[in-house]
């Protein structure tokens, strides 16, 4: 059941992988800045910054402590400017930001348990299982 540990952190990992690639070309530095993010152009880039490197480190299991920090630094900043549900006037509009943020806030906790457990087997962290 070792392998379950690698599946979760692939699985886990894919999210920061492909969003921070995205954030890093600086795409949705327009949508944050009209969400009222101060220097998008710089703060998305280097938040894709922090998924991406994040999201590698738990995916090769490596320094995967910090990596997961990475991740927390990330998303906390992230789900408050980006998914202020407690600030929309459409009911519509505040039930999907609630729901970006809630599951912002589960992953939120996977990071944490990484950030405390770290890798786990089939990892370079542990070698190899």
């Amino acid at each position: 059941m070792k392998i379950l540990a690698l599946l979760g952190r692939i699985l886990f990992s894919l999210i920061f992988i492909f969003s921070g690639l995205n954030h890093i070309t600086g795409a949705g530095a327009d949508y944050a800045a009209k969400a009222g993010v101060p220097a998008a152009g710089f703060l998305v880039p280097f938040a894709g910054l922090l998924a991406l490197v994040g999201g590698l480190s738990v995916l090769l299991g490596y320094k995967v402590k910090y990596g997961a920090w990475l991740i927390v630094i990330f998303l906390i900043p992230v789900s408050i400017a980006m998914h202020n549900f407690w600030a929309m006037k459409d009911p519509m509009v505040a039930q999907m930001q609630m729901a970006m943020f809630m599951k912002n806030v589960s992953i939120l906790g996977g990071a944490l348990l990484l950030a405390y457990f770290g890798a786990g087997p089939y990892s370079i962290d542990n070698g190899k299982g």
